[in-house]
């Protein structure tokens, strides 16, 4: 799937001075890919490989069986938001075996999306560990699926045990607008968090 906003130019602004690395993170198959396809204005890189045999023991596929390819080191894309300002989307793997790149891709991020699916709401406590255990600030996005249960707020506040000032909000990862809407939760909380500690 091509981007949305795919633009005639690969190239970052002369104009930009400032980037900002933000992670795009949650279990397996929770629309990361498609998330990141859906705001970057290139052409996303993707490292999706096909699934097989030798991935079906250890890759649960309950509720999601026409899925077929998986990330295996990253998702990347560009969103330009001002003159002077591009915001880099790292998208990483969901399964516990590649957790270990996490480390590389934390490096410099200024933060974290993280998309959960309330039908398995359980898969996101290891990601949510993850994230906390490299101090990366975070927001959650609860993406929707068509099927899936929905939950007040609070229960999904509660379910995750989130604390109160931790961002949650709900979006449509192939929706470019509500997938802003994610972004732009998770950028005030860190300019939240910024003023706090100036």
């Amino acid at each position: 799937m091509d981007s949305a906003l795919a633009s005639d130019t690969s190239y970052v602004r002369a104009s930009v001075r400032t980037a900002v690395k933000i992670l795009i993170v949650g279990h397996f198959a929770v629309g990361k890919t498609t998330y990141v396809g859906t705001l970057s204005e290139i052409r996303p890189l993707r490292t999706e490989e096909l699934m097989t045999q030798a991935g079906a023991t250890v890759d649960d596929l309950a509720g999601i069986r026409d899925k077929t390819t998986t990330t295996v080191a990253l998702d990347f894309g560009r969103l330009t938001l001002s003159d002077d300002l591009v915001l880099y989307l790292f998208g990483a793997p969901g399964q516990q075996r590649f957790t270990r790149l996490w480390d590389d891709l934390a490096r410099g991020a200024l933060g974290a999306l993280v998309l959960v699916d309330t039908a398995r709401l359980k898969e996101s406590f290891a990601v949510m560990d993850i994230v906390e255990k490299r101090g990366l600030p975070y927001a959650v996005a609860v993406n929707h699926f068509d099927g899936s249960p929905v939950f007040p707020d609070a229960e999904v506040r509660e379910a995750l045990d989130l604390a109160p000032t931790t961002p949650l909000v709900t979006c449509d990862a192939r929706d470019r607008r509500s997938s802003t809407e994610a972004l732009i939760s998770l950028v005030d909380h860190l300019l939240t968090l910024g003023g706090e500690t100036a």
